[in-house]
């Protein structure tokens, strides 16, 4: 019997009627197949923060100014930011990781491939070198977590255009057009949608991304930030340790790493289901289903480190005495449905 059919076991043994708290009870299933174990625990964990610029910010596909990525930045790395505010709550630790900022910001994990990437809408954002770079920094990432007794990672990003590349991403691997996939991203008004649909559309037309080879629809109009969260992800199946997604950019990331590897869908946890047209889509495509619908789209890992508490309480049910055989009661069998 392996980890997820002993972990089954468990939860058909906890007194209560079967598979009553649905989707929970999946999610601590799946961590005991990735952790391999169904003593299953996710007491230390962490949130990465993935920053980068992006070149296409340029064209003007955002509200904000690239400086604001920075600004962000130090601000999860003082502590202060939404992401550590929320991640607080459920006493997990969290870290802004450089992967390419224009500028340089002190006490963040530096991964830094370069000072941002160029203008996707004129050229390729990056070489296919620095993305093999930034996903082998995320693979690398996980490790050195797990190394530091981490159980469980979540992802978040921060990088002023992200969704404008994102949603590119999107379109190739999912087959589908940018009047489709585009959303408004952090609020874009009515001109600021079409700056950005048209932005997309040039990108993809001008560097004719491979959507069989996820490295060159990545090196072509994705960003550093997402190339490292592709890299987490993998590296939670080489490493052994699951990692949640939050919003759409991380869901693109999610969704590239399982075409580079369709093991990295078991190490996947969905969190929330954001409001960005493209989220359906990709979600449907990786085979999960989020669990919190509250209509956010902040970033930052907050939808991810939202997930947190609901586990915690579920595996308190897991692990508690709260058992048939402690009752003295028989246990709930599955019974047919009647027509």
């Amino acid at each position: 019997m392996n980890a997820k059919e002993q972990a089954q076991r468990r939860w058909d043994h906890v007194a209560k009627p079967l598979n009553s708290l649905g989707k929970l009870e999946k999610l601590i299933i799946q961590i005991a197949g990735v952790q391999n174990t169904p003593d299953v625990h996710i007491d230390k964990r962490c949130a990465l923060v993935f920053c980068a610029d992006h070149g296409v910010v340029a064209e003007g596909v955002s509200q904000s100014g690239s400086e604001v990525t920075a600004l962000v930045a130090k601000s999860i790395a003082d502590g202060t930011a939404n992401i550590n505010l929320m991640a607080g709550v459920s006493h997990t630790d969290v870290f802004a990781v450089d992967m390419g900022m224009l500028n340089a910001v002190p006490c963040t994990i530096d991964r830094r491939i370069a000072a941002g990437t160029q203008n996707m809408a004129q050229g390729p954002a990056m070489t296919r070198t620095q993305v093999e770079q930034a996903i082998q920094a995320g693979v690398a990432l996980v490790g050195e977590m797990k190394t530091r007794g981490y159980q469980l990672i979540a992802t978040g990003e921060m990088g002023i255009g992200n969704t404008t590349a994102s949603t590119a991403i999107a379109c190739m691997l999912l087959e589908c057009a940018p009047e489709v996939l585009t959303g408004r991203g952090a609020g874009l008004s009515d001109a600021g949608l079409l700056r950005k649909r048209e932005a997309i559309t040039r990108a993809l037309n001008i560097n004719q991304p491979d959507p069989s080879d996820p490295l060159d629809v990545l090196a072509k109009v994705g960003g550093f930030e997402i190339a490292g969260m592709t890299g987490a992800f993998l590296g939670g199946i080489q490493h052994g340790v699951p990692i949640i997604i939050d919003g759409v950019i991380s869901a693109v990331a999610a969704l590239a790493a399982a075409r580079i590897c369709p093991a990295a869908a078991d190490v996947m946890l969905p969190s929330h289901m954001s409001r960005e047209p493209a989220m359906v889509r990709i979600m449907e495509e990786l085979g999960v289903e989020p669990i919190l619908h509250a209509d956010m789209a902040l970033g930052e890992g907050t939808g991810a480190v939202a997930l947190l508490p609901l586990l915690d309480m579920a595996l308190q049910v897991y692990h508690g005495p709260h058992t048939f055989d402690d009752l003295g009661m028989a246990a709930y069998t599955p019974q047919e449905e009647q027509a």
